[in-house]
């Protein structure tokens, strides 16, 4: 049976009981949990000891307020979900454990939230750097799992921990998907039926680029106008970014000539949806299978 635990108090009382050898690993979320999160807390449970997982709606990471005020929060749902998961520790803290007075001190991020979702949400991954490096401190994780789903937070996580010295290690989990291509998102669930057939367009564009740039194509605006084609000519489709990435500084590429993040953000109706795929050019292409039959080493051997 999973244990809640509201206070960071709590949790010191819990991790005193703590084997000096178990391995502790987080799943930081902000609850509404899917398969996609499954697949996080499989990889925590795989390879840690003791697992948390956290759900906190956090406030400092929205810029729109009501994109904050109508985020599904189902606390039992979830904890019943962690449950069946084999989660050993929820960590679902109110507003004023996280933040007992207004915050002014916060993690800035810098050139890594300058394009992609940073380019048009201003200060959420501010808030994403904040409450991450608060979460790592105040429960004091060996590993924390974050999905590749969200490729530029993941990104912009590991370089808080290499930056700032934080001692745990950053484990990125693929991501998981629909049987029709759709990544798996909290945000899903407000798409109507009309337009979560439309839904999966935003990973055939992905796909598309992944085929072009597997072939030799290089330019990027030639790779981008073959790709977004499809979403052009669908109005119910709004693209917000489809861009390809440096997957370590996150910068814009002009050529493809080593492996790129292809990214996309659209909004379908009042939804905005995010997706991604790691592209290789065909010199690369053996790196790339080889890569995809890897297994997971030994904690001690993760980079």
């Amino acid at each position: 049976m999973t244990t809640v635990i509201r206070r960071a108090a709590e949790w010191s009382k819990v991790a005193a009981w703590i084997r000096r050898e178990d391995v502790v690993g987080l799943v930081p979320t902000m609850g509404a949990l899917h398969e996609g999160h499954g697949a996080l807390f499989d990889e925590a449970r795989r390879h840690c000891s003791v697992v948390v997982a956290s759900i906190f709606v956090n406030p400092i990471q929205f810029d729109q307020a009501s994109d904050y005020d109508i985020y599904p929060r189902v606390l039992a749902d979830d904890v019943a979900f962690c449950t069946a998961r084999g989660i050993d520790y929820v960590f679902a803290p109110p507003n004023d454990e996280m933040y007992p007075e207004p915050q002014r001190v916060f993690v800035e991020i810098g050139e890594l939230s300058e394009h992609l979702c940073g380019r048009t949400r201003p200060g959420h991954f501010r808030g994403v750097g904040t409450v991450v490096l608060k979460l790592f401190h105040l429960l004091q994780p060996h590993l924390a799992f974050f999905g590749e789903k969200d490729y530029q937070q993941l990104a912009i996580v590991r370089r808080i921990v290499r930056e700032l010295n934080v001692p745990l290690r950053v484990v990125g989990v693929p991501t998981i998907r629909e049987s029709d291509g759709l990544a798996m998102s909290s945000r899903n669930r407000r798409l109507s039926a009309a337009e979560r057939l439309l839904a999966p367009r935003l990973y055939q564009a992905l796909q598309t680029a992944r085929q072009l740039i597997a072939r030799g194509e290089r330019n990027v605006v030639a790779i981008k106008g073959r790709a977004v084609q499809a979403l052009r000519t669908t109005p119910e489709i709004r693209l917000e970014y489809f861009e390809m990435i440096d997957p370590e500084s996150i910068q814009p590429v002009d050529l493809v000539n080593a492996p790129v993040r292809v990214a996309i953000a659209a909004w379908i109706g009042k939804t905005r949806l995010i997706d991604n795929l790691l592209c290789e050019p065909p010199a690369l292409a053996h790196v790339f299978a080889k890569r995809q039959t890897k297994t997971v080493g030994p904690v001690s051997s993760w980079m």
